[in-house]
């Protein structure tokens, strides 16, 4: 059984230890690139639709080549078949601008009157590893949550779009940060808030709260990444009867709500468990949803990109 899968946007099989990525790519030098991570289950990459159209419109965001998406659709087939059908795995398509010394080398071929060499190639791969351990404590037992303080305020989005608020890009480290803070608090995860006391989103999960039978989570304008899995949630529970709604949400909210949840492509629906140290009961609808999680994500590849 194989432990890491990868595959070049060429569709070949590479060797997963082997080294793939240039010192000077800028997605490691400057985080200039983007990604999708995805879950593969029953040898299937999950809502991959949903995936694709979100690694476009974060591509178009960045200014980065227009992905061939046949091509990556093709290249993630190859990757789950090569992955196998017995376990879940994350996927991870991986997007970067290139080499800086072929970046560099384009102005000056431009002017060489060189166009087809002026091209930078792009970094582009597909890679899939194991299910993290956390994953399966986090759909079963929910997670514990500290809100933290973005700093930003919900217009900043619309007022500086060059802050690419809305993409999915490799630029993760004050994410990351705050998810190692959290950890030293003793929570698992973080819902981030703005100067306003708006919720905003997860370092790596769309916040959706349930109330009587409406699901609501904060829209796209205020800053967050549009969520693959709280969008193939709200499709499906639309025909199960629920209103599903975008709009703004204060973290008061998060306290007067019958459940919090952080939704996700790997983890799914993680329930809040806690909230800055104060204990949220599972609603009796709890099962409801995570089922409606499950179809919604199931069903996600047949609807098509958005």
């Amino acid at each position: 059984m194989v432990d890491r899968v990868l595959v070049s946007l060429d569709g070949a099989v590479r060797d997963a230890d082997a080294p793939l990525l240039y010192a000077d790519d800028i997605g490691v030098l400057r985080g200039d690139g983007i990604f999708e991570t995805v879950l593969v289950r029953a040898g299937n990459a999950c809502a991959i639709e949903f995936h694709l159209g979100r690694l476009r419109r974060s591509a178009q965001a960045l200014e980065l080549p227009e992905p061939e998406i046949g091509r990556w659709r093709e290249t993630v087939e190859r990757a789950a078949k090569e992955w196998g059908t017995d376990r879940e795995g994350v996927m991870r398509l991986v997007l970067t601008r290139g080499r800086d010394s072929e970046l560099s080398g384009v102005a000056e071929k431009v002017t060489s009157g060189d166009l087809a060499a002026a091209v930078p190639v792009p970094t582009a791969y597909v890679l899939v590893l194991p299910v993290p351990d956390r994953v399966q404590k986090a759909r079963t037992e929910g997670v514990s949550v500290m809100t933290l303080s973005r700093g930003i305020s919900i217009d900043l989005a619309q007022a500086a779009p060059w802050q690419l608020l809305g993409a999915k890009t490799l630029s993760y480290a004050s994410n990351m940060a705050a998810l190692r803070f959290a950890a030293r608090m003793g929570a698992d995860d973080v819902i981030f808030t703005s100067t306003e006391n708006r919720v905003l989103e997860g370092p790596r999960s769309s916040v959706v709260i349930a109330r009587d039978k409406q699901l609501i989570t904060p829209p796209a304008k205020n800053g967050v990444l549009p969520g693959v899995t709280q969008r193939a949630l709200f499709v499906e529970a639309e025909k199960a009867g629920w209103e599903c709604i975008y709009k703004s949400l204060f973290t008061a909210d998060l306290l007067t709500c019958d459940s919090v949840w952080m939704m996700s492509s790997v983890s799914l629906a993680a329930r809040v468990n806690s909230l800055d140290g104060l204990r949220m009961s599972a609603p009796d609808n709890a099962q409801e949803i995570i089922d409606l999680v499950d179809r919604g994500v199931e069903r996600a590849g047949a609807i098509g990109d958005w």
